[in-house]
């Protein structure tokens, strides 16, 4: 729902309203719609400065080119006509500028409720929630170890925002599931709690193929529908600087192959994994991505693929990564100005170096998200409860996030910034003249409920009717909004033979032992 009409409705609820038992909303938020952001990129590159990170990306590729741990992608790229030495796979720009012209500019992705289906590429931008951290924070509980009922926790928030368009990888490791089964018990989870997009870790062979074939079963299809169009997808990252894995590439093949789409995000630190420049970094970040682009359009022509920027820089005093900084934003605008020239989708993500939902969370996390906005990106990974450069999961701080989000979303409306002759008010203006005030004239009452954005988390109060009411700081009052949200969710419907289905699956696959591991 992103046309004039839509942008105009009432805030409503979350779930098909997201209503508690009683009938009530949580809170009032925007409706469900996909944003479609309406700006010019920033653009930092000139024409030369393009071209010459192109250049430098095509010379990595073509002079020392990229360790491709995975046996099976070098015989593909030795079919292709790639230079191999073991390991080591060199390409010209001539085959990589192919590939790229078989990639789609723009695909959807289609979960079990079609209503929630998502348009990946073009001016559309998606957020994504908090991705992989191993720990969680609560103002309850402190810093702990994540677990299964906190990774509950947390799709139910995913579920509930209507901001949050995807449900992405797991939003807190849950260690207490031992790592052969946990892919099982939390794709149930996240397939039977939340009805939007969802993710694979390409993490081996068994975890890719068992949670497609959970999307496949949950959404009612058969093979020849889950193939015919986008139902998923993964992200796969490089191990910079200058490799891909065996797991990653072998999860990025099979879903190219059955037309699911992968997003390669190179996580390129700079003074660390790649150059301290910022130039230097997005190119070595650029040409990893686009040596694994390549490969899976050679492989799978036409195959949705999109390009992610995770570089960032490093304290260079301590070697801890740095998130929000002024280079993070410039090397996400930068690599936009590339992506959009390969004529391609871009991932980026809000992200932040912060330990605890403070200050610094952020204005870290609003400088990430506000690069994503002039980066032109399609996807925004880690949009809401990201702490501690991905160490830590939190759910104030994904409520906090929410709140950022949804005014994101409100800038981009149209009614902040249209010129009918009704928006120029001349008729007002001189109805209030120069001694009055514009609470009460007609033009004011016929629009004031919807004028504006209005927050359900920020405190516009002053200081006296705040301090009155208890005086209670932002990241508790999240608290309080996460918690009502956990008692009152209802989990969307499901068909309930797609739901008997995927249980017997996952009973059946852990008697075979899941996947296998070291342990």
């Amino acid at each position: 729902m992103s046309d004039d009409g839509a942008a105009r409705k009432r805030r409503a609820g979350g779930r098909a309203g997201n209503k508690s038992r009683a009938g009530s909303a949580v809170i009032d938020q925007m409706p469900w719609r996909i944003p479609v952001n309406p700006d010019r990129p920033i653009e930092p590159l000139d024409a030369d400065g393009v071209d010459r990170i192109h250049k430098g990306t095509m010379r990595i590729l073509k002079e020392i080119g990229i360790e491709f741990l995975n046996p099976e992608a070098v015989e593909h790229l030795r079919r292709a006509g790639c230079r191999i030495d073991g390991t080591n796979v060199r390409m010209d720009e001539d085959f990589v500028m192919e590939m790229l012209g078989h990639a789609p500019e723009q695909f959807t992705i289609t979960p079990r409720n079609p209503e929630r289906e998502v348009i990946m590429g073009g001016k559309h931008m998606l957020f994504v929630n908090v991705s992989s951290p191993p720990n969680a924070w609560d103002l309850e509980r402190g810093k702990r170890s994540g677990d299964f009922a906190t990774f509950k926790e947390f799709m139910k928030l995913t579920q509930y925002f209507n901001c949050i368009h995807i449900a992405g990888g797991y939003p807190v490791e849950p260690v207490d599931v031992h790592p052969s089964i946990r892919h099982l018990d939390c794709l149930y989870e996240k397939l039977t709690l939340t009805d939007k997009v969802c993710h694979a870790y390409s993490l081996g062979t068994e975890r890719v193929e068992d949670v497609m074939e959970m999307v496949r079963i949950a959404g009612g299809l058969s093979e020849e529908e889950f193939r015919a169009k986008p139902r998923m997808y993964t992200n796969i990252n490089s191990v910079s600087p200058l490799k891909h894995d065996f797991p990653m590439l072998d999860g990025a093949m099979r879903h190219a192959r059955r037309g699911q789409p992968v997003v390669v995000t190179p996580f390129t630190l700079a003074g660390a994994m790649a150059p301290v420049t910022m130039a230097g970094a997005v190119t070595l970040s650029l040409a990893e991505a686009l040596a694994a682009i390549a490969l899976l359009q050679f492989i799978a022509p036409g195959a949705p693929v999109a390009i992610g920027t995770f570089t960032s820089n490093v304290d260079m005093k301590s070697g801890a990564p740095a998130f929000g900084t002024p280079e993070y934003m410039r090397a996400t605008q930068m690599t936009g100005q590339l992506v959009r020239h390969y004529k391609l989708p871009l991932r980026s993500s809000g992200v932040c170096a912060a330990n605890v939902p403070d200050a610094q969370s952020m204005w870290e996390t609003s400088n990430s998200l506000w690069a994503a906005v002039q980066s032109r990106t399609n996807m925004v990974y880690h949009a809401a409860g990201w702490l501690e450069g991905g160490l830590i999961a939190s759910p104030e701080k994904f409520v906090m996030d929410c709140e950022v989000l949804q005014m994101i979303q409100r800038y981009f409306e149209e009614a902040t910034w249209a010129t009918t002759e009704d928006d120029i008010a001349i008729d007002a203006i001189r109805e209030v003249g120069p001694n009055g005030h514009y609470f009460g004239v007609g033009h004011t009452q016929e629009r004031y409920q919807n004028a504006f954005y209005a927050p359900f988390l920020a405190d516009w109060r002053n200081y006296e009717a705040w301090q009155a009411d208890g005086a209670v700081w932002t990241s508790e009052r999240a608290h309080r909004i996460y918690k009502q949200i956990l008692a009152e969710f209802e989990p969307p419907p499901m068909d309930g033979d797609a739901q008997e289905e995927l249980r017997r699956f996952v009973a059946r696959r852990k008697q075979e032992g899941g996947a296998p591991t070291d342990f």
